[in-house]
């Protein structure tokens, strides 16, 4: 079965209906992931059959529309034949006017079938509607569509199929690159339930999966959470994330749901392999926030379900990879690509077109940097600096919809420089040829102000505990980043141990141990 053709097929001759089977499932920023525990041991599912080695997928989706877009909107059909209608009114208006002018008998019988046609054409509504539609359709841009309207209509493709689709017809479709980083921003009524639809069919993906690798049927389900969702309206998005999400998977089919703190999760995991009785810090740095607890961690403890009198602090924040992956394309990448420039004016090159050229997890600012207007701004930018070639690069990111191209290449520039001193970037579905070296030094330089704030972030939990941890575990995709482990221990975490630990799986197996738990 093609990935994110939500065929899901019948699993009725080996999936028990009374078995309580519970998975967690890590629904990521960057990537995702479901485990089971049986108790005993992991079973990670596997989610992404272009994926050899992982079990991981991309948290991305591209809903796209291989032949004709989606019919508008009623209301827009409507408003659409009423201006057909008047238009209509006015023909008729006019050809009256020449019959009454008319002075030869043939004149005016043809005025008159005229308008007799034309009257025949006013009160014909499907004809009209007919029409009104073929005439939006061909007006429309996909970007025009309204993501509802979108997950209404379109097909899905999740992980890498969804994205080398988006490589290949960016045209025909959208990329949510992150849909987590949305749930608690601030959105209308459908654009809520675009959301849940969209996180509804990946969940379904996840439990379609489990259900077949574990050959049960999968009731329940365990998702991490951040301690603060993405967004910048506190207790009331985290409320409307919760809400999202819980929706979602029941839409999806799960008959019960529960959450659990990220770091928390992890701590569960990392709880099985403690000798004894530990006060550990947790700090857990993900694609789209970071989470830290300080929590009493017990083997004799570790089966109860409620272990809230555990917890001594827990924080986060919106700081996270994908934080890192736009701050390194704004100070290594965007200077190649004209930021920085004067004008002849001597004011530079606005900064926003970069920020917005960034802007990945914000769909009204890059719907509008994909715009005609925006293109056409950049364009007149360029008639009015020395070097247009640069911002020329922009341009062709504009114009072609390559920003989330742009992104993760940073993302994987960040990698590379976790282990090499310098690298070569290229860049060549901007420009042939063009290359970006990127240093080691450049990346701190970027990561600086945004280490800066998740060491405040791990001040704060300490302050807040009322035990000092006696360990420390830094989980979480970032953690693998020699830098970010040196910024953390330099004055801050000194001398406290470090708990090895798989970065890229503790929390979903966590997450795994607590459904365990509920099923």
């Amino acid at each position: 079965m093609p990935l994110g053709s939500f065929a899901l097929q019948s699993a009725s001759n080996f999936l028990s209906e009374h078995t309580m089977t519970a998975i967690g499932i890590d629904y990521g920023t960057s990537n995702s992931e479901v485990v089971y525990f049986d108790g005993t041991a992991h079973q990670h599912i596997k989610l992404d059959p272009l994926d050899k080695k992982g079990n991981k997928i991309r948290s991305s989706v591209f809903i796209y529309f291989e032949d004709e877009l989606p019919p508008p909107p009623d209301a827009m059909v409507e408003a659409k034949v009423a201006q057909l209608q008047r238009v209509i009114s006015e023909q008729i208006d006019k050809a009256k006017d020449g019959y009454y002018s008319a002075k030869d008998p043939k004149e005016q019988a043809m005025y008159s079938d005229r308008i007799d046609s034309l009257r025949g054409d006013l009160h014909n509504k499907p004809a009209l509607q007919r029409k009104a539609i073929a005439q939006l359709i061909h007006a429309m841009s996909l970007d025009e569509i309204p993501l509802l309207r979108l997950v209404e209509h379109g097909k899905f493709a999740f992980g890498e199929e969804g994205f080398r689709r988006f490589l290949k017809m960016p045209d025909k479709g959208r990329l949510i690159y992150s849909p987590k980083n949305f749930l608690g921003a601030s959105l209308d009524g459908d654009q809520k339930q675009a959301f849940i639809g969209i996180i509804a069919k990946q969940l379904a993906y996840f439990k379609q999966c489990a259900e077949q690798q574990l050959d049960k049927a999968v009731n329940n389900a365990v998702i991490g959470r951040p301690v603060k969702f993405h967004g910048t309206r506190g207790e009331e998005g985290n409320a409307q994330a919760i809400q999202i999400m819980t929706e979602a998977a029941t839409k999806a089919g799960f008959s019960g749901v529960n959450f659990l703190d990220e770091p928390i999760a992890a701590a569960y995991k990392i709880e099985q392999t403690l000798p004894r009785d530990t006060t550990t810090l947790i700090v857990d740095i993900g694609g789209g926030t970071t989470d830290i607890c300080c929590i009493k961690l017990s083997p004799e403890r570790s089966n109860q379900l409620d272990r809230k009198e555990d917890v001594l602090s827990v924080t986060g924040r919106r700081l996270g990879g994908m934080d890192c992956d736009k701050s390194l394309v704004l100070k290594a990448i965007a200077p190649e690509m004209g930021m920085g420039l004067k004008m002849i004016n001597g004011l530079p090159v606005p900064p926003t077109y970069f920020s917005d050229m960034c802007a990945v997890d914000n769909i009204p600012a890059l719907t509008r940097f994909f715009s005609d207007d925006y293109g056409l701004d950049i364009s007149q930018t360029m008639s009015v600096i020395k070097e247009p070639a640069q911002l020329e690069r922009l341009l062709i990111v504009q114009e072609n919809k390559l920003s989330a191209r742009v992104v993760n290449s940073a993302r994987l520039a960040k990698e590379l420089l976790s282990s090499k001193q310098n690298i070569t970037l290229p860049l060549h579905y901007i420009e042939d040829d063009f290359d970006v070296e990127i240093s080691q030094d450049s990346l701190k330089k970027a990561l600086k102000p945004w280490l800066d704030k998740v060491k405040s972030l791990v001040v704060e939990c300490l302050e807040n505990s009322s035990e000092n941890p006696e360990v420390v575990m830094i989980t979480g995709g970032m953690s693998l980043s020699p830098i970010v482990v040196d910024a953390l221990y330099e004055n801050l975490l000194t001398g406290l141990p470090r708990l090895e630990n798989d970065a890229f799986n503790s929390v979903c197996e966590g997450l795994a141990i607590q459904a365990a738990k509920h099923a």
